[in-house]
């Protein structure tokens, strides 16, 4: 079988490693027990989170032992990492209601139970440590002057760094602690966002048991402009299909870039590499069929092969001018409350297709909105019964998001 170190590195999700050849070594040789850690710090998982999801999805098919580690504790704290404040705080009970939520999510791409895949919560450690023991324990171990020169706090030094989320890399790096000593863990895999935090636990295991661990970190997903990828203009792109429609998220995918259309392919799907740099190399208009595969394949991983089908459905028969899009986000709207007409800006409001009605004007008067297929001009347009057809009415915002007006 080929050492998933391997298949990790051809699909591009490796970029920095404390010992890339005793990895490779351990993860040749014997089945090994990792984690990857999940801050509940929303009630849903996002595409920013998919990358790792996808990377335990090959490891497990590989036959290593995977823990899903729920940051319950650590959400109460908050990572530091990438942020320019301090993140908000959240009740337990907000915190608690998220981890459930990551675990039923999680569960989707991970076989969990006996001899399968673990979850745990740090916050059945951390949340009833004695201080003064974790100090003399742990935070004897740890060089503050080090600390100050990780990118994750040196950022923040301008602004302000609370004391509470400097003790953030301490707790991190005593859950591989933990997990070490509890399962016999022995690597931790992140983003590369995480880097000095992965540090910490691997130094610390080696201090205090005297024994070797080792980290790894993934690629964060970002365009081929070094954006980061996962954000629309109404937010971020959840896996929660209440939060992001399996229609939208399929468009999301379908969307991307030509030049992000490989790596998605390498690191969000299970496609073969030789299949992925057959439809990668597609130039022209041909690059379009890789996405829709795109699209397909990562919508079918997250939402299931029956959403993705009729995603892609929607998406085609928008394409040939259809008006029956199956999975289009759809606004049902009666016919007593339609009755003589509605204005355009409150169809658009009820839609949820903009923020405000100053908002709608000026999307209109800029030409970014569609009935029918034409660009309404008049902000005081009104839409009637008889613009309806088959009961539906589709309405189109800028070039890519499309909605459904139901009459019932």
């Amino acid at each position: 079988m080929q050492n998933v170190f391997d298949i990790l590195k051809e699909r591009g999700f490796i970029e920095q490693t404390t010992h890339e050849k005793e990895i490779k070594e351990l993860l040749g040789k014997e089945s090994v027990t990792f984690y990857i850690g999940f801050d509940p710090t929303a009630d849903s998982l996002h595409v920013g989170h998919f990358v790792t999801i996808m990377a335990m999805a090959h490891m497990q098919r590989a036959g290593h032992r995977p823990i899903a580690l729920i940051g319950g504790g650590t959400a109460m704290v908050g990572d530091p990492t990438g942020k320019t404040d301090m993140r908000k705080m959240m009740t337990k009970e907000t915190i608690e209601h998220n981890a459930n939520c990551f675990k039923k999510q999680l569960s989707r791409f991970i076989e969990f139970g006996e001899d399968k895949a673990i979850m745990a919560n740090n916050a059945d450690w951390l949340l009833n440590l004695n201080y003064v023991d974790f100090l003399r324990e742990i935070g004897v171990h740890f060089s503050v002057n080090r600390m100050l020169t990780y990118e994750s706090y040196k950022t923040r030094m301008e602004k302000g760094l609370s004391f509470l989320e400097f003790n953030y890399t301490l707790m991190q790096s005593y859950d591989f602690l933990e997990l070490y000593r509890k399962y016999n863990c022995k690597l931790q895999l992140g983003g590369n966002d995480q880097w000095s935090n992965i540090l910490g636990g691997v130094e610390l295991i080696r201090r205090l048991e005297n024994d070797s661990v080792y980290g790894m970190t993934f690629s964060l997903l970002t365009t081929s402009e070094g954006k980061k990828m996962g954000k629309t203009e109404s937010g971020a792109v959840w896996l929660d299909p209440n939060k992001t429609s399996p229609y939208d998220f399929y468009q999301y995918w379908r969307n991307v870039d030509d030049a992000d259309v490989k790596k998605c392919l390498s690191l969000l799907t299970f496609l073969p590499m030789e299949e992925v740099n057959k439809l990668s190399s597609l130039e022209g208009a041909e690059i379009n069929k890789a996405k829709e595969i795109l699209a397909f394949e990562v919508t079918k991983i997250v939402h299931g092969e029956e959403e993705a089908k009729k995603a892609d459905k929607a998406a085609k028969a928008l394409f040939t001018g259809g008006s029956k899009g199956g999975s289009i986000p759809t606004t049902e709207i009666s016919r007593d409350e339609l009755g003589e007409g509605i204005d355009i800006l409150t169809i658009l409001q009820k839609a949820n297709l903009i923020p405000s009605r100053s908002e709608g004007r000026r999307l209109i008067t800029q030409g970014g909105i569609k009935v029918k297929g034409e660009k309404v001009n008049d902000i005081n347009y009104i839409v009637k019964e008889d613009d309806f057809s088959d009961d539906t009415l589709m309405i189109q915002k800028g070039k890519k998001v499309f909605h459904c007006i139901k009459l019932i």
